[in-house]
Parts: structure tokens; C-alpha cells; sequence
């Protein structure tokens, strides 16, 4: 059955002879230059890998289906995590199929011919001249290096695991299995190791988001002259991430003043005040999907304030205890743990809280200044491999490759009576990305630095 097609409601009606007119008098319809994308001999491993896992079995797993925003209008697409480690692709609505005998197909669905139907010049969803080429069967399988079929010849009568919640039409032809969710945690945790073509691709978006933080600095004395400079600077970053890659990692986090001490606020509507810090988590995504996650917190008039300084070397106190933990077969949740014990020492010697360290640890009583964790494994998403067991994840042991996140911080909620009014207000956070290796691990976003005295010298080179 041919699907109808996607036209608008304001579309004047085709007459045959337009019909038959618009059939004919085209060149050859070819993309550009086709040729084997980096990733395809990475993506062929992991499929491998995967076939590996369950033997004799199929397994579907979409690239995901158009989002509508609003009306008839979607979002941009983005395929599936788990679909584009295994293939590489970036186009709607295909579908990867790894056999029982192993062999991978991807059913794609190609660009129409313009010698049969109106879809590539009347389907506002697909059409070529509406929403550009996708590849045809020839130019995906030179693209993706694997064996491509038609999305109308997809056969998945008989039993399988698949990947659900990422295509609906997909979910509703195969009866739902006890082992769907298997195959979603293994997917996630296949990708808790980076291989070294993964770590290349992180670095890259990093050294992006180092440039895109330079951007921000260099655009401070316009955004504080706003009345949205938040949203002046999170336009400034953004630029960065279109230019240089496929789009923001994330939602940035553009946050002045006392919107620092609320842990996702993503509104960036208000204005800079010269004696606040600014907090700014932000990363670019490569056009790979590949993401960084950066946070750096810094003093909108260049210079710290005593206070700001004193809560600033705390936290950076905290990260390089943190840091220092991270090496093969330590435990996850290590690093968070160290950051907290000198959390709670600093809260202690400033007379916040009376407990010991230890007592504190155990009751978490320090958690009202510092309320989330202290990172998390980084990759195709910000919060990486989150679909992972929690015995291989959360409660499990580095291993080399791993690339995570390590962002201690201190919030001091405006409100807070138990605070000396000199702190309320107070948000900072530390974040960097990091690879683990053999003997300990590499900071892969050390173009930026961390130290107070540091930002405020690469500040200066800036304003």
C-alpha cells in the first residue's frame, strides 16, 4: 500500500497535465559525491558485537520517526542514539534489522523517482524539493557499508526484540517480547566503552565548545547591556554549535546571579548584573551526534568577589579530588564521593554545619547546599548509556574508555535562612570532560581553564 501523501491543506490541486509535465525533462537525479562514511567500519563491529549477544535471533531497531512541533510543522529530526552507533545514518523513519543469521539489513526509505508519483515535488514531509535528497538504495549502502533494502519490503512477521518507544509504527507490527528490554540495556551498555574513532569524535565537539566559551567572554560587554543577557549569550553559543557541528548537545544552561542555584534552568531570560558570577553549561554536538558538557562559573565583571572566591575554590577543591580518583577498576561513584568529603569539610570550617565528616556523609545533611551528583558518563547523549543496569553503571567499576563527566558544585538557594546573607545567591558548578585510561585519565576539555586566578587571566585576554 502506497502511503498518502504528506500535502498541505492551502495546496492547489494537480491537474494530469502538470502531473505528466512534472515526470519528465529532469537530469539524472544524483546526490553529491557519494562515499563510505568514517564511522562504517566502527558501526560494522558493533553490529557484530550485537549479533554476538543474541545468537539466532532478530533484532529491529528504528532510527526514529518526524516529530510534530506544532500544526504541520516538525522538529528537526534526530535519529535514535542506539540507531546511529550501530549505522551511522542520520535519515528518518529506516529501520536496522539484524538477522538470525547475522547479517545486518537497513531498510531505508529512499528519495522518490521523479518518473513515477508527485511525492518529491508535492509530500511537504519527504519530498525532494521540500524537505532535500535523502540517499537512494545505492547511495545508502555506499554511505553505511551494509546491505540496504527498500522500508516497504520491512518483513517483521515472527518474533524478535525491538528497540520500543522509538517508532511506533514499528512497535505495533511485532508483539511485544520479554526480551525488548534486554536488548535496551545492552544497547546502552555496548556504548559505556568509547572505542578510539568515539573518543576522536568527543574531542572534537569539545575543542568546539572550548571555542563557543571564548564566544560568550568575548560577547559579555554587549549581553550585559541587555535585558535578556542570558539569552544574548546563549544565541552567541549557539552560533558556535551550528557553524561547528550539528546543533546544541543539550538545552544550554545560561544562568546569572541566583537562576545559577536552579540545576536545569534553561529559560535564559534574565539580565546580567556586573558583580554576579555567571554559570554557563553548555556543549556542542559534532555532526556525529557526539556530544560535549562543559560548565564553567565566572565573574561577570572579570574578577571574583572574596565570597565568590572562597565558594568558587571549594568547588574547584572538590573537583580535583574527584579527578584524582578516576582510573580503571575504580568505583563509579568514587569520584562523587570524594568531591563530597571536601564539600563537607569546607561547609564545616565555614560553621555551616557542626557534624563531622564522616556523620555528615552518612546523614547527607550537606546535600541541601550540593543536591545532585557529581557526574555521569558522556557520549552520543549528555547523560550517556542511562538505559544501562545499574550494577554495570551506577554501581559498577571504571574501566579504560569510559568518558564521563565530573562536575561537583555548591548551590546556595537565595532563600536559605541557614546561610549568611553573603552566600545567598551563590550557584557554582565545575564540569569537564574526561577519558579514562590506562593509568588514570585525560581531561579532554583542558583548553579552558579552572583555577580563580586562571579565569580571571583568560577573561582579561578576552575583554
Amino acid at each position: 500500500m502506497t502511503e498518502p501523501l504528506n500535502t498541505g491543506s492551502h495546496d492547489l490541486p494537480v491537474t494530469e497535465e502538470l502531473a505528466a509535465f512534472m515526470r519528465t525533462g529532469w537530469a539524472e537525479s544524483r546526490r553529491s559525491e557519494v562515499s563510505a562514511r568514517p564511522i562504517a567500519p566502527w558501526a560494522a563491529k558493533r553490529r557484530a558485537a550485537l549479533a554476538a549477544r543474541f545468537p539466532g535471533e532478530r533484532l529491529v531497531i528504528p532510527s526514529g520517526r518526524l516529530k510534530v512541533r506544532s500544526n504541520d510543522c516538525d522538529y528537526r529530526f534526530r535519529p535514535h542514539s542506539a540507531y546511529s552507533y550501530l549505522t551511522g545514518g542520520n535519515e528518518s523513519d529506516d529501520v536496522l534489522v539484524v538477522e538470525p543469521s547475522g547479517e545486518a539489513v537497513l531498510h531505508v526509505r529512499p528519495r522518490a523517482p521523479r518518473e513515477e508519483g508527485q511525492e518529491f515535488y508535492r509530500d511537504r514531509r519527504y519530498g525532494e524539493f521540500w524537505a532535500g535528497p535523502r540517499p537512494d538504495l545505492a547511495e545508502a549502502q555506499e554511505l553505511y557499508q551494509v546491505r540496504c533494502a527498500h522500508i516497504r519490503d520491512l518483513d517483521l512477521k515472527g518474533p524478535a526484540r525491538v528497540l520500543r518507544g522509538v517508532d511506533e509504527s514499528v512497535d505495533a507490527r511485532v508483539s511485544p517480547g520479554g526480551g525488548d528490554a534486554e536488548l535496551e540495556s545492552f544497547l546502552a551498555e555496548m556504548r559505556l566503552v568509547k572505542d578510539e574513532w568515539e573518543v576522536g569524535e568527543l574531542h572534537s565537539a569539545v575543542e568546539a565548545t572550548v571555542r563557543g566559551f571564548e564566544d560568550v567572554v568575548r560577547a559579555l560587554p554587549q549581553a550585559l547591556g541587555h535585558p535578556r543577557g542570558e539569552r544574548y549569550l546563549e544565541g552567541v553559543f549557539g552560533l558556535r554549535s551550528r557553524l561547528e557541528g550539528n546543533a546544541l548537545g543539550y538545552e544550554s544552561i545560561v544562568a546569572s546571579g541566583s537562576h545559577a542555584c536552579v540545576l536545569h534552568w534553561i529559560r535564559n531570560d534574565g539580565a546580567l548584573r556586573a558583580g554576579d558570577l555567571l554559570l554557563l553549561d553548555a556543549g556542542v554536538e559534532s555532526d556525529t551526534l557526539y556530544t560535549a558538557d562543559v560548565t564553567r562559573t565566572f565573574p561577570l565583571s572579570g574578577r571574583f568577589s572574596p565570597v565568590q572566591r572562597q565558594a568558587y575554590e571549594l568547588v574547584h577543591q572538590a573537583q580535583e579530588a574527584a579527578i584524582a580518583t578516576l582510573r580503571p577498576g575504580a568505583r563509579f561513584r568514587d569520584f562523587h564521593l570524594a568531591a563530597m568529603r571536601v564539600i563537607c569539610d569546607g561547609l564545616r570550617e565555614w560553621g555551616l554545619l557542626k557534624d563531622s565528616t564522616d556523620t555528615l556523609m552518612e546523614t547527607g545533611l550537606y546535600r541541601r547546599y550540593t543536591l545532585c551528583s557529581s557526574g555521569h558518563m558522556l557520549g552520543l547523549d549528555v547523560h550517556d548509556c542511562a538505559r544501562s543496569r545499574a550494577e554495570v553503571y551506577l554501581d559498577g567499576v571504571l574501566e579504560e574508555g569510559n568518558v564521563l563527566t565530573v562536575e561537583p558544585g555548591l548551590y546556595f538557594q537565595p532563600d536559605d535562612l541557614t546561610l549568611p546573607e553573603e552566600l545567598r545567591g551563590i550557584g557554582i558548578r565545575i564540569e569537564d570532560d574526561l577519558v579514562v585510561t590506562s593509568d588514570g585519565a585525560r581531561m579532554l576539555s583542558s583548553g579552558l581553564p579552572r583555577g580563580a586566578d586562571e579565569i580571571e587571566s583568560w577573561m582579561g585576554a578576552f575583554l
